[in-house]
């Protein structure tokens, strides 16, 4: 890396973070919902029937302030309806790795080419309530991209800046009674839109590991 100043929740910040992140193996304590809900039982249900999944961080080279796109997801499908979420979803047994899955349902979801898409790196996997191992996969996004969204999986998408998703004075606390036992997750409220659960927990995450 060379002695230019890197400005702060620029892309090139982002992704100079990203590399310099410490290692991490199989042996790492997987991070996931199970960190704010200890020895919930919720959570024993799923142990050992985990679902493979991977997601897309999508940073946009933006210039001084890199932004975030986030999706809302569909009224129509049958889990997390209409939720805010990252690019992503299954790996398929074709996909080669959990970066190749991320750009494919990237490209599904909301069309973005493969070729605008620079691979920053890789989170710890994700471990989720509903029963997915999540790998999170970072990237940087070049500017001239052109969206397309696939109706029946993508509501609508949006941006939101990056240093406003790292500033854990937004990342709210909150709760929900699941089947009279109440389950804690994070919760950060931008513009009218809601970004909690999962998607919040992996943001939460990539705070703890990149810029605490």
């Amino acid at each position: 890396m060379d002695q230019k100043t890197v400005i702060p929740f620029s892309a090139a910040d982002f992704r100079a973070r990203a590399a310099a992140q410490a290692d991490f193996g199989d042996d790492i304590e997987p991070y996931g919902d199970h960190r704010f809900n200890p020895g919930h039982p919720r959570l024993f249900l799923r142990e050992g029937a985990l679902r493979d999944a991977a997601v897309l961080i999508p940073v946009i080279d933006s210039g001084d302030e890199a932004s975030v796109i986030l999706t809302k997801r569909a009224e129509t499908l049958r889990s997390h309806t209409g939720q805010i979420a990252f690019p992503g979803g299954h790996i398929d047994a074709t996909d080669a790795s959990p970066e190749a899955a991320a750009l494919r349902e990237a490209h599904e979801e909301i069309g973005l080419e493969a070729d605008f898409i620079d691979i920053a790196g890789r989170m710890p996997d994700y471990v989720t309530g509903s029963g997915y191992r999540i790998a999170p996969v970072l990237a940087v996004i070049r500017p001239g991209f052109v969206l397309k969204l696939n109706g029946d999986e993508v509501e609508s998408v949006f941006e939101v800046p990056l240093r406003f998703l790292m500033d854990p004075a937004n990342h709210g606390r909150d709760s929900r009674v699941f089947h009279d036992l109440e389950w804690f997750f994070y919760d950060m409220p931008y513009e009218g839109r809601r970004i909690w659960g999962v998607t919040a927990g992996i943001i939460r995450t990539v705070y703890e590991r990149l810029y605490a």
